[in-house]
């Protein structure tokens, strides 16, 4: 499947027929219907016997995505987080993502951009021709606005009724002295080589929905974590030498969940996760914490309405709203990009776009190749 569709995500859209039958001729079988006509959970309850396969399998359906599993809204967060580079492969690039942001700010000004920060834009006007931007008391005249905020904020900065999805995630960033001990036995540096899941079998993840969906915080908290200095240590650079990073990401915990009550849930979600994970080690994780210059214990956590505070993220959603199946939805999509809006020199070139997701860089490409086709 990552074969035949990856390429595509770069390409003009198709149509659903005519992907449908390019991901056949590539695969053959009934990956097609198992990925792209049944909910995700069917797939997996016919393809795997055991309750904690089935669940690992299950959460790249479930990242940011808050959805049973017998929605196809899961298959869809899917289906991105296993076709990337052609072959599933998740990459860290070299600095972390500071440093994609470094490069591409390089790049930017020595091709002679001018890049203004601290301007909140207020609004987005366009005929279709010619647009205005506005921010502060400037206005700024152009040929093409390319908006990387959430279509939603867009929106509302040409004046529309929009709705909001919002997200439904906790992350919890923490920055260790070394790795902790398993009880397990197995070697830390092989145990958080990939990705470390708990309490995320498949019932524990549908559980956590149904319960989160009533208005309830998960009896059981599903999460799963990941240490990405160990595959690449250039990220947290030469001061911080042997110290390593783990990232925690909690699913199932919707915007509304937090409304009213933020910071009191926030904390109490941080402590309910390093308890399960205590369960696993030999020692606390708050043991195996560095400390900053004040002696408080390097640890960050952020909840939808954070980033929505923080970020101008609608609801906290990492992925800029619903994401969409990589193929048009209408005739009048095949053959555009993706990024389009109603207006014909406003483009969408973030996450928000269709194909997106989350930082993949698709829709920035697609969004350039939108205007050059303009030209």
């Amino acid at each position: 499947m990552a074969q035949a569709v990856a390429p595509t995500l770069l390409e003009p859209l198709v149509s659903r027929e005519h992907l449908r039958v390019h991901v056949d001729a590539v695969v053959r079988g009934r990956l097609w219907d198992q990925v792209f006509e049944r909910p995700i959970g069917a797939t997996l309850q016919e393809l795997f016997d055991n309750n904690l396969v089935r669940g690992v399998v299950a959460t790249d359906a479930l990242i940011g995505t808050h959805s049973s599993l017998h929605s196809l809204r899961a298959n869809k967060c899917f289906l991105y987080h296993v076709i990337g580079n052609g072959s599933g492969e998740w990459k860290v690039p070299v600095g972390g993502m500071g440093g994609v942001t470094a490069e591409l700010e390089r790049v930017a000004r020595e091709a002679g951009a001018q890049i203004i920060t601290g301007a909140e834009v207020t609004s987005v006007e366009s005929d279709g021709k010619t647009a205005s931007v506005v921010y502060g008391d400037t206005a700024v005249e152009a040929r093409f606005v390319l908006s990387n905020v959430a279509p939603s904020v867009l929106g509302r900065l040409q004046g529309k009724e929009v709705h909001d999805a919002p997200g439904c995630q906790l992350k919890i960033n923490m920055l260790l002295r070394k790795l902790p001990s398993l009880k397990s036995g197995v070697d830390a540096r092989l145990a958080f080589a990939g990705t470390f899941h708990l309490d995320e079998s498949y019932d524990q993840l549908e559980t956590a929905y149904l319960e989160s969906v009533a208005g309830h915080v998960p009896s059981v908290l599903p999460g799963e974590m990941y240490c990405h200095s160990l595959t690449d240590p250039s990220i947290l650079g030469p001061s911080l030498a042997g110290h390593e990073t783990l990232t925690l990401f909690g699913l199932h915990l919707p915007a509304s969940l937090f409304e009213g009550r933020n910071s009191e849930l926030r904390d109490e979600l941080v402590r309910r996760y390093l308890d399960q994970l205590n369960t696993h080690l030999v020692e606390p994780i708050q043991d195996c914490l560095a400390v900053d210059a004040s002696g408080r214990p390097c640890i960050e956590a952020r909840t939808p309405l954070d980033l929505e505070e923080e970020l101008g993220l609608p609801g906290g959603n990492i992925f800029h709203g619903e994401l969409d199946w990589p193929f048009a939805e209408t005739d009048d999509e095949v053959g555009r990009w993706g990024v389009e809006t109603e207006v014909d020199n406003v483009f969408v070139c973030g996450a928000g776009s269709r194909r997106g997701g989350g930082v993949s860089g698709i829709g920035g490409h697609n969004a350039a190749q939108a205007v050059l086709e303009r030209f």
